[in-house]
């Protein structure tokens, strides 16, 4: 029996652990792209090497979710909502990573841009930036309170995000045409919008997840529709 107590005591930590890893991912994720795009905004290049840097860390908290996930797998076996909350964990911690990805991509454009003179356009990355980041806030809490209801919200806000994203380059790609004097920071600008847009994407498959653990039913490529199929 205490052997039994022991090794149940260690799987309760083991998925506790694997859960805070996962929203101390999350938390620097976000960091980077807010220091990413305020950078832009604010011409902060400091904010831009800030996101860059940490990058790193998000690279190894997401290696250290993968080889925790797979030692619970083959020490514990575990099932139900448990087996689902582990394989859930490790692909989030995936699309994390590509969202901290997209946070350099960003910083990195955002230093191209902030060598040339500052153009007010820029402020068109704003409602797409909010838009994004609220996504991508909201879809962490719906794993952390598991709340599969404001998971399935993110499908249609999402939407709105991919709306945003195509006015967006509309303009810019106007711009282009009659200012040809900053057309890479034009491009630049497009690209960053599009790596916003992606983020959203992510964000997503992060509240996919989280409707798999709590409902333990797979809505990739199809959303809510899903569950009320079921």
């Amino acid at each position: 029996m205490l052997d039994l107590k022991h090794t149940l005591g260690d799987f309760e930590d083991s998925l506790r652990n694997t859960r805070t890893s996962v929203l101390t991912m999350a938390s620097i994720a976000q960091q980077n792209l807010c220091n990413a795009v305020n950078g832009l905004l604010e011409r902060n290049e400091a904010l831009c090497n800030d996101a860059i840097a940490e990058d790193e860390e998000v690279d190894l908290l997401e290696r250290s979710i993968d080889r925790g996930g797979m030692e619970i797998l083959m020490r514990f076996n575990p099932v139900a909502t448990d087996l689902r909350m582990v394989v859930a964990a490790m692909k989030i911690s995936t699309n994390l990573e590509r969202i901290s990805d997209q946070a350099v991509n960003i910083a990195r454009r955002s230093r191209k841009i902030l060598k040339k003179g500052a153009v007010p356009e820029v402020n068109l990355i704003g409602p797409v930036f909010e838009s994004a980041s609220l996504i991508l806030k909201d879809s962490i809490k719906s794993f952390s309170e598991a709340d599969s209801e404001l998971a399935l919200g993110l499908f249609e806000r999402d939407q709105a995000l991919d709306k945003l994203h195509r006015k967006a380059i509309k303009r810019y790609t106007a711009l282009m045409e009659n200012d040809t004097q900053n057309l890479k920071t034009y491009l630049n600008l497009i690209f960053i919008v599009r790596c916003l847009e992606r983020v959203g994407d992510h964000s997503v498959n992060i509240g996919e997840d989280a409707v798999y653990i709590s409902e333990g039913t797979d809505i990739r490529h199809i959303g809510p529709a899903a569950l009320e199929e079921e």
